[in-house]
């Protein structure tokens, strides 16, 4: 047997990272077994299924690197072969119509076989109803619209869909799901139900706790390998302490036993974290690459002394503009540190003596900056940062950033003297 999967959202806006997750393991699980990965859209909901909506998704797709396998099956392409379902299982006397509010309008109804029925869950293990928890359910609306339910199971078929690895909140949905398959005579896929990703209080994680979609986390300068490789571990373990993997790695690796039923939460530092890992891990050509999108004007020389300097401090692509102050005079200045660490007039002949100490250097490196400086402080008896700042706030306009001695050597003597005497 060959496995299939696939991945059906409901295009209707920004896609959650809960539903993303779905189609990590969907796609993993179908790596894994060397089978394919599917693509179905349920754009049914006409107003809310935009051209838009159905791009925002393939575009998170692609970002993440989700490629499917044949053609994206739309299921409003669908609806004749749904209603020709709805129309055999009335003729077989195992749907019924029904005008609920005397409209002369009739909805369709399948009937529930009427007994007791269980599956087994990849994940939860066996799942058990009784039939009288279980009622006859719409699945052709009065305006002769097929229904969810009804859709889903009749692409399942159309598609060959082996295993449906899905939500836990579609758990309900699953009983009727199997009773509909055994109606039309078709093959069951296997069922795998995820459970949720909350947040640090055990609740359904939103908008609310932070980044919650794809597009926030891509807007907001993350690495996409860093998201899929984090949602993956949201539920799912490798075994050991293992974290950071490659794609591949987890590919070989992934399996459904190592899923867990219960919830997983998500932790916006440790996610971090690990983008931090990820971007440490990007080649050269990739960090030149996100600098010169920023400073298009940047010489290949500045940029190789100053991307060794903001490696280790930037946490996510976003935070490569703080680097401003390297590549034009006309930089921001955070008008607060500025108050705070040159306002008094004792900081600002600080800075002068910096400024005449720099001035008088023969070298003027980093160790030769470094020595300068920290002259200064003792010289004085004061703490080398209560030199250092006041420099520091003069010649990069904020507070804090990479190595100070380091900074000024690439700014070189000349940048450096003359924003601190503007400065002041």
């Amino acid at each position: 047997m060959t496995v299939r999967t696939r991945f059906a959202p409901s295009p209707t806006g920004q896609v959650h990272i809960g539903n993303i997750r779905a189609a990590i393991y969907n796609w993993l699980f179908a790596r894994h077994h060397g089978g394919q990965f599917l693509l179905r859209v349920e754009d049914t909901d006409r107003e809310r299924s935009t051209p838009e909506a159905v791009k925002t998704v393939l575009d998170s797709m692609e970002w993440l690197g989700l490629n499917f396998d044949e053609p994206a099956l739309y299921q409003t392409t669908q609806k004749e072969k749904h209603l020709a379902a709805a129309e055999d299982l009335l003729r077989r006397g195992l749907a019924y119509k029904f005008d609920k509010g005397g409209t002369g309008k009739e909805a369709v109804l399948f009937k529930m076989p009427g007994e007791n029925m269980e599956f087994t869950d990849l994940i939860k293990g066996t799942m058990r109803k009784e039939a009288k928890d279980m009622q006859d359910f719409v699945i052709v609306r009065s305006d002769g619209n097929p229904v969810f339910h009804l859709g889903n199971v009749i692409d399942d078929v159309t598609m060959s869909v082996t295993h449906v690895i899905r939500g836990d909140d579609h758990v309900e949905n699953t009983f009727r799901h199997i009773a509909l398959f055994r109606a039309i005579g078709a093959a069951i896929p296997q069922y795998a139900h995820l459970p949720m990703i909350v947040n640090a209080q055990g609740k359904p994680y939103s908008k609310r706790d932070g980044a919650a979609f794809v597009g926030d986390f891509r807007e907001q300068g993350y690495e996409a390998a860093a998201l899929f490789n984090y949602l993956t571990l949201i539920g799912w373990s490798p075994g050991g302490d293992r974290e950071m993997m490659t794609r591949d790695e987890m590919v070989q690796l992934f399996t459904l036993d190592r899923v867990q039923s219960k919830a997983g939460q998500f932790d916006l530092k440790k996610f971090q974290k690990m983008n931090v890992w990820y971007l440490q891990q990007a080649p050269d050509a990739t960090w030149v690459q996100k600098f010169r999108e920023i400073f298009p004007q940047a010489d290949a020389e500045m940029l190789a002394k100053v991307i060794p300097l903001m490696k280790p401090r930037v946490r996510n692509w976003k935070e490569i503009p703080s680097a401003i102050y390297f590549f034009s005079e006309d930089f921001p200045v955070d008008a607060v540190a500025k108050e705070k660490v040159l306002g008094a007039q004792a900081a600002k002949d600080l800075a002068v003596a910096a400024r005449d100490a720099l001035a008088a250097l023969a070298t003027f490196d980093a160790p030769s900056i470094e020595a300068a400086l920290c002259s200064v402080a003792d010289s004085r008896g004061l703490k080398h940062v209560d030199v250092k700042q006041p420099v520091r706030v003069a010649v990069t306009g904020v507070a804090g950033g990479p190595d100070l001695a380091q900074s000024l050597a690439i700014l070189g003597r000349e940048r450096s003297l003359s924003r601190i005497g503007r400065a002041l």
